[in-house]
This record gives structure tokens, C-alpha cells and sequence, in this order.
């Protein structure tokens, strides 16, 4: 059973940082690419970032690129977003999600996610 769970969520300030943590077990995490996606309040969900398996490609939105950086360790069986500079539109609960395949696809929302950590942007 996949399993995925996120940490990292706080209310911070504009321009402030952030690092989001997800534990992933219940599947060879190294397998697969892993995508982070947001839902902002009102709204629906929105694809962030992607990375490959390996961690060598790595795709993002336009609102987050340059800003937030998806990264992966394989031997922990983590994924990380490092979010910077962050806005009050980037508050959002952020969700980790599984690919069901090796190669990073842009735009796309997986179906397995985990239950989210909230990110609150306000000053």
C-alpha cells in the first residue's frame, strides 16, 4: 500500500522560506517520479513540481520556477520542496504524489497522494 505522508507546513511571512518534507513507503521509491501539487482554498489542485526517479530532471509550474526546488533523496525514501520567497498565493495545503512512471510528466496530478501539510502565507 502506497503511503505517503507530508511535514513541513507552517504560517510564515512574505518572503520567507520553507522546506516540505514527504516519507514515502509502501513502494520502491526509486522507481518513480514524484510530483508535489497545491489546493489553495476555493480552489482546485495545482500542479507544482515534478522530479524523475533519479533526480535528474525536475519540471515546474510557472508560478513557482525560481522559487521552489523539488529534490529527492532515494536513500531515505524522501522528497523535498524548498520553497522561497514565498507568496500569499502560495498558501495552499501541499500535497506529495506518486507517478506511476520513471520519467517526470508535466502537469500531471496523481491519484496516490498523501494527506497534505498547510503552507500559510500572510503578513
Amino acid at each position: 500500500e502506497v503511503q505517503l505522508v507530508e511535514s513541513g507546513g507552517e504560517s510564515v511571512h512574505p518572503g520567507d522560506s520553507l522546506r516540505l518534507s514527504c516519507a514515502a513507503s509502501g513502494f520502491r521509491f526509486e522507481n518513480y517520479a514524484m510530483t508535489w501539487v497545491r489546493q489553495a482554498p476555493g480552489k482546485g489542485l495545482e500542479w507544482v513540481a515534478t522530479i524523475s526517479n533519479g533526480g535528474s530532471t525536475d519540471l515546474y509550474a510557472a508560478s513557482v520556477r525560481g522559487r521552489f526546488t523539488i529534490s529527492r533523496d532515494n536513500a531515505k525514501n524522501t522528497l523535498y520542496l524548498q520553497l522561497t520567497d514565498l507568496r500569499p498565493e502560495d498558501t495552499a495545503m501541499y500535497y506529495c504524489a506518486k507517478q506511476d512512471r520513471a520519467y517526470p510528466v508535466p502537469n500531471l496530478i496523481p491519484t496516490a497522494r498523501g494527506q497534505g501539510t498547510q503552507v500559510t502565507v500572510s503578513s
